[in-house]
């Protein structure tokens, strides 16, 4: 079935909408299937055909053709479409998603656009090797499918875990983008050796405010620069042309961290100063 979610050229057209949870649509980057239960990147894509344009701004300045880009809490790909046009043909993104379902949809949605210079990896990627247990969850019902913390469950089906040292040896590395629920200051430690040789631009998740301070001290202590990077949810230029903000009130919190090496200049962000500073704090 199709249809069109306003009059405008760039409007929303659902490609497939099935009896279950899943549909298609044509989105701002490509064809993607989603959940229509899921309260965030669900809604998003399905409303206005795209999710998280701020923080998409934000790769398009770090990355470049050719480049290698890690991602981990890769989730059903939207940004990882993005990011696989951005580093073109010549340039990889390994993409690491440890829920089975909803990394069958990652899978899905690459193949769906024909994407080759992507791998996927159902991994959960911390500071060990071995493996976590993540009971299978409903996705027939609403919920917050992105939010779900994978080292929080003490039964469930065994998901691999390893670290980023072990996983990979990319030849250069341009940027490592982490979602992961809490468990960021895991997957930093995991890969300080990654780190140390490649120093890649760090775009890390932090609204986690009891371990936001252990989180910062880290990644500053490995020789980097961290500034705050807080969009909100909506954006008013949206694909779909859509001026309804269901997101109101609601932004992502993250740091864009940058190795005290490289020069360059991020003007218009806020430096983190103190490993006791947050958003969350000031607001």
């Amino acid at each position: 079935m199709g249809y069109s979610s306003n009059e405008n050229d760039m409007s929303i057209e659902k490609l497939i909408n099935t009896n279950g949870y899943n549909a298609v649509i044509k989105a701002r980057y490509g064809y993607v299937i989603f959940n229509k239960n899921d309260h965030y990147i669900g809604r998003a894509i399905e409303k206005y055909g795209e999710f998280s344009e701020s923080e998409v701004e934000v790769f398009r300045q770090l990355c470049v053709a050719g480049d290698i880009v890690v991602e981990v809490g890769a989730n059903i790909g939207t940004h990882t479409m993005v990011i696989s046009q951005f580093v073109g043909a010549a340039g990889r993104v390994y993409a690491f998603e440890p829920q089975r379902i909803v990394f069958q949809t990652l899978c899905a949605n690459m193949a769906l656009n024909n994407i080759e210079n992507v791998e996927c990896f159902q991994t959960a990627v911390a500071n060990e090797t071995g493996h976590i247990l993540f009971p299978d969850i409903r996705y027939d019902v609403e919920g917050n499918f992105g939010a779900v913390e994978m080292d929080k469950f003490a039964a469930g089906n065994k998901i691999p875990v390893a670290k980023l040292d072990d996983l990979l040896d990319p030849l250069r590395l341009k940027l490592i983008k982490i979602d992961v629920e809490g468990m960021e200051h895991k997957v930093i430690s995991g890969a300080q050796q990654l780190i140390a040789k490649h120093k890649p631009f760090l775009y890390v998740e932090n609204d986690r405010l009891d371990k936001s301070a252990a989180l910062i001290a880290l990644i500053q202590s490995l020789d980097y620069r961290l500034y705050w990077h807080c969009p909100p949810l909506f954006n008013p230029n949206n694909f779909a042309g859509d001026a309804e903000n269901i997101y109101p009130h609601t932004v992502s919190i993250n740091m864009i961290g940058v190795p005290r090496s490289n020069p360059i200049n991020m003007m218009g962000f806020q430096e983190v100063t103190r490993a006791d500073e947050h958003p969350m704090r000031l607001a």
